[in-house]
């Protein structure tokens, strides 16, 4: 079950009021300890096993004819199962019903779990044909639901996760939620609250009623103006406040269990680049190290795992999401930049070679998630983490002899497993690869020369990973999320600038290409959300146009081809079209035309991604220094304005916002670099402005040509800029006012080393 953690609020009592109703003082007992899985698995290698009925038939509900793997994975229940939409709420207005709503995705564990102990479970699937309209959510898809259910959640519980669990009258109010339950608890209370509704349906309305109009009053306070300016010193506090936090001993900023969390890292980041502290950058670098080392690094295939269950970041929860490796691909491409050390270069290039090798599709696009769980080689049985752990005897034979001995010693591989804490006993003589021990230790011990030990270490992983592609593979998300692959579009980008790869920038421009193709109207000029087996659907949500427009302005600054740039701006006027708060600035994360989204929210504090105002403030930030546009700034200040209350209360929580804010509040350095596209004066020029952490600056290229036509459009200053000598030529800038152009690159890194 991935968790989000929250504390009760003042409208406890509604929650205590539909206990009292409903009988169902169980829901305290709901989930279970801890966040592991346990033998009894429930993953899946693509839809549901097919539950069957009285004639061995397969059941077919109405999710079979939808295209989420999420949903695909239930068609076969014999859950009566609609998707969100008016043939569901029209059933349940017609026939009098309450509605259950269960909110998850394809590659959540417990999810799985509920789904096999009570969504193919015949009894309990005649309770919720008979008393209820079910619908099934795939979060991934509509997070704008999600949202306004999981408030309810954590507001009324004082936690929440997913599977997430929630009852609605039919006019989609909720009364009461959960997340998971066990099938003897679920059952009970889904007999208390039909019989609540039956018996007592004012109290259970009027539930619905107060809960709805607590939710829009939490919005209208989020929404009212105020708050005043911000400033320099509230980026220190967050800083303050996470660093605060830090782990000497294990690295991260938490407690067990550990979640990365590149956002912060990014931030004490530009906390050195910006104020030159290098406590934060080196609590930073210390954590991504850590983790790098730990079981959630996958280092047989590259990539990392969603978190760690300890808090050594030896144990994960096997996930790998699409939005991780995209953070933490240009997190460790940072760190690099910072430190010039190649262990971070390689981490960086590993996760984005697992992303091509197994989350691209065949014209470019990025998946979504790979599951914990898959099947044991030779059994029918799913287990978390099956496709990764190791025994000592696999080492030793796949690895061979005296490089095993090696190998088993540097990777920390023991004959009776590596796990400490196995609660559900599902590793068992298993180990989860961890680097026990340094290079240089594991040398020193056996003797041998460095380079030997890096080589025969190399071999041993490459082994395995030969050996480990006969396995089942986990469940593969294999929808297409706008967000999620601009967010992946931004770390190919942003690699390509520091690693000088024509590779990665094909790879970034492919996976654009296909969502400008997939899910982009030219006419309306608008996104859509997802696409799947041919079919795009779901109206895009500001997450979408942030990160797209974000993920553009990298590809600019990664070709320089201008049609990047102009389709960023397009966008951003959409974005404000579409999603702007006139009143008291801001964007909603919806666009406020579907009825079925009942509350429209407006987010400022990050989750696993980046809030969409936070991406959208360092956009319009951007886009004003591009274009000299006084517009975008007024815009990028007003969203500073209406999310300054929340935002010195709690800044630790809106890292991107407070990356957002340093830009905003400095003058940022504008380099323009006068020379042909693709020449190697040019080339030579630029990697080094791209081997150097300058966050907070904008890259142009004046061409001679059409590009730099289209840029002075909007930016009188760069028509005249020109290359000296016929050599490309590097022009240092702040508010337009520049510093002697140079044709010698070390003069260039002179003077951005002297910021």
């Amino acid at each position: 079950m991935k968790t989000r953690l929250g504390k009760p609020r003042r409208w406890s009592y509604l929650f205590l009021l539909v206990v009292a109703v409903t009988g169902a003082a169980i829901v305290f007992q709901q989930g279970r300890s801890g966040t592991r899985g346990r033998a009894e698995r429930a993953g899946r290698e693509g839809a549901a096993a097919a539950a069957t009925d009285d004639r061995g038939e397969p059941n077919r509900n109405r999710l079979a004819n939808e295209k989420s793997p999420y949903l695909l994975q239930h068609a076969n229940n014999p859950v009566d199962w609609f998707p969100w939409g008016e043939e569901a709420f029209a059933r349940a207005r017609a026939e009098d019903k309450p509605i259950f709503l269960s909110i998850g995705y394809s590659t959540c564990h417990w999810c799985h779990v509920m789904e096999r102990e009570s969504f193919e479970n015949h009894e309990i699937a005649a309770i919720l044909n008979q008393h209820f309209v079910s619908i099934k959510i795939d979060r991934e898809e509509r997070p704008d639901i999600d949202d306004i259910y999981m408030k309810f959640v954590t507001a009324s519980t004082g936690h929440g996760g997913w599977p997430m669990s929630v009852w609605l009258t039919p006019s989609l109010e909720p009364f009461f939620g959960g997340t998971y339950f066990p099938p003897d608890q679920f059952g009970q209370l889904l007999q208390r609250v039909a019989g609540a509704w039956q018996n007592d349906r004012a109290r259970v309305l009027q539930t619905g009623v107060s809960a709805l109009n607590f939710l829009r009053q939490e919005l209208r306070a989020t929404n009212a103006p105020g708050g005043g300016a911000l400033d320099e010193s509230v980026i220190t506090k967050g800083v303050r406040e996470i660093d605060g936090r830090f782990d000497g001993v294990n690295g991260g900023f938490s407690e067990a269990p550990k979640f990365p969390v590149p956002l912060l890292y990014g931030l004490l980041f530009r906390q050195y680049a910006r104020m030159g502290e290098a406590l934060p950058r080196d609590h930073a670098l210390f954590t991504l190290r850590k983790m790098a080392a730990g079981g959630i690094h996958d280092v047989v295939g590259g990539g990392f795992h969603r978190y760690s269950t300890d808090d050594r970041w030896h144990v994960p929860h096997f996930e790998k999401m699409l939005y991780d490796q995209s953070q933490l691909a240009i997190t460790y491409t940072e760190a690099y930049q910072i430190t010039r050390e190649s262990d971070f270069e390689d981490i960086a290039r590993g996760i984005l070679e697992y992303v091509r090798r197994d989350m691209t599709g065949d014209r470019g696009q990025f998946f979504s998630a790979e599951d914990a769980d898959s099947r044991v080689p030779g059994r029918s049985e799913h287990r978390e983490g099956a496709f990764y752990v190791w025994t000592r005897s696999e080492i030793d034979s796949i690895v061979g002899g005296s490089d095993a001995g090696i190998f088993a010693y540097h990777y920390g591989v023991e004959k009776e497993g590596n796990v400490e804490h196995d609660p559900f006993g599902e590793f068992g003589g298993k180990n989860v690869l961890i680097v026990s021990h340094t290079i240089d230790e594991t040398a020193q011990r056996f003797g041998k020369p460095t380079a030997e030990v890096v080589g025969i270490l190399a071999n041993g992983r490459d082994r395995l990973f030969r050996a480990r592609q006969d396995r089942p593979r986990p469940h593969l998300d294999d929808k297409t999320l706008t967000s999620w692959n601009a967010l992946m579009i931004s770390a190919f980008a942003r690699a390509a600038q520091v690693f000088d790869s024509p590779e990665y920038l094909a790879r970034a421009s492919a996976a654009a290409a296909f969502i400008r193709a997939e899910l982009y109207d030219a006419g309306s000029r608008t996104l859509l959300r997802r696409y799947r087996d041919g079919e795009a659907a779901i109206s895009g949500q500001a997450d979408d146009y942030a990160f797209l427009v974000q993920a553009l302005l990298d590809l600019y600054e990664a070709s320089f081809d201008i049609a990047y740039f102009d389709w960023a701006v397009t966008l951003q006027d959409q974005m404000d079209l579409r999603f702007w708060d006139q009143s008291n600035g801001g964007y909603y994360a919806t666009d406020g035309k579907d009825p079925s989204v009942l509350v429209r929210s407006k987010a400022v504090f990050d989750s696993v991604e980046p809030s969409a105002n936070s991406v959208a403030l360092l956009n319009l930030s951007r886009l004003a220094q591009m274009t000299d546009g006084a517009g975008y700034r007024d815009r990028a200040g007003r969203i500073v304005q209406a999310f300054a209350a929340g935002v010195a209360r709690s800044p630790a929580a809106a890292a991107q916002f407070l990356v957002g804010l340093g830009f905003y509040l400095e003058k940022p350095v504008q380099i323009v670099i006068a020379g042909s596209r693709g020449a190697d004066d040019t080339r030579a020029m630029l990697r080094v402005v791209h081997g150097r952490f300058v966050p907070n600056r904008i890259l142009l290229l004046a061409d001679g040509g059409s590009g730099q036509r289209r840029l002075s459009e909007r930016l009188e200053f760069i028509r005249d800029v020109a290359m000296l000598d016929g050599r490309a030529t590097a022009y240092v800038c702040e508010n337009y006012v520049c510093l002697r152009p140079t044709s010698a690159p070390d003069e260039v890194a002179r003077l951005l080393d002297g910021r």
